[in-house]
């Protein structure tokens, strides 16, 4: 299947039992809401998947199974976050064994790489595949910033075609379009500033809330390339304090209470992650409710 990196991509969540095995009804369920959406594409393992903490084998169950029950329809992309790059590479090729249509790709784990050395990891791992390839720029996470220098070395990679844009400054947006018109797709990675970045011109939405509130995601998105400014913003103003979920350190926590509310998740998490409680709990799931009591009318 050939793509676009356009429109709202879910970092979809990984449902688990209440005896830790993964939930693959649950799962479907969420899959459906945003196929039902409308979402041009879902991503699997990334940190909402809880990368960190799902097995290989795990990972292989959950590509194969989105991709078999999407059948085409939208296409599945994988998550490769590793410390090595003999193990990145070899992720790209299970990727593309197991059915993905393209990568998304963080800089490596773990070890703090300079820019030579992040050039040649990403380089490496794109030139090992045929799939397409989106970098993730999550300098405020990960500590490591793609500058546009090193896009421009990044380029002559014929599938890296484009970038998660989580550096939290919207500005950025404007000059990859200045340096490399529509060369690199952009999608917006940060849920609080993705209406801002879509009205710069971003090409998509690498979304978190969406895997509670698929419709309303998919609106703002679809309104503000209608060019319907307004009704946008409406929506992204009541969204706000749900998508300030995303940028928690508890993300994981707070997007599954979401998803759990909605009914399309479960709160199960895998440790070393807890499921919220006590005040935390109250507190977050106040927001939820409020947000859900006053969900706009679409």
């Amino acid at each position: 299947m050939s793509f676009e990196w356009k429109g709202v991509f879910p970092a979809v969540l990984t449902p688990f039992t209440a005896d830790d095995a993964l939930d693959l009804p649950m799962f479907e369920k969420n899959l459906q809401a945003q196929l039902d959406a409308g979402v041009q594409g879902i991503i699997i393992g990334g940190s909402l998947g809880e990368a960190s903490t799902i097995t290989a084998t795990e990972k292989e169950q959950l590509v194969k199974h989105a991709v078999q029950f999407f059948n085409g329809k939208i296409p599945v992309i994988m998550n490769i976050a590793e410390s090595t790059t003999k193990d990145a590479v070899q992720q790209a090729a299970n990727a593309k064994a197991w059915g993905a249509e393209g990568l998304m790709l963080l800089p490596p784990m773990r070890y703090k790489t300079d820019e030579r050395e992040t050039v040649a990891f990403f380089k490496t791992v794109a030139l090992s595949t045929d799939l397409p390839v989106m970098i993730y720029n999550n300098p405020v996470d990960y500590k490591i910033e793609v500058t546009l220098d090193m896009f421009e070395e990044l380029l002559t990679c014929s599938n890296i075609t484009a970038v998660k844009e989580s550096t939290r400054d919207v500005t950025n947006v404007t000059r990859i379009i200045n340096r490399f018109g529509t060369r690199l797709k952009i999608l917006c990675g940060v849920d609080t500033l993705a209406m801002e970045e879509l009205c710069l011109g971003a090409d998509g939405w690498v979304a978190g809330l969406v895997d509670a509130f698929p419709k309303e995601t998919l609106a703002i998105f679809n309104l503000v390339k209608e060019g319907k400014i307004a009704e946008a913003a409406a929506i992204y103003r009541w969204f706000m304090p749900l998508l300030e979920l995303d940028i928690h350190p508890k993300l994981v926590q707070y997007i599954k209470l979401a998803a759990t509310q909605t009914g399309i998740g479960s709160e199960y998490v895998r440790a070393p992650r807890l499921p919220l409680q006590g005040s935390e709990r109250e507190r977050i799931l106040q927001i939820i409710n409020d947000g859900i009591a006053a969900r706009p009318n679409l």
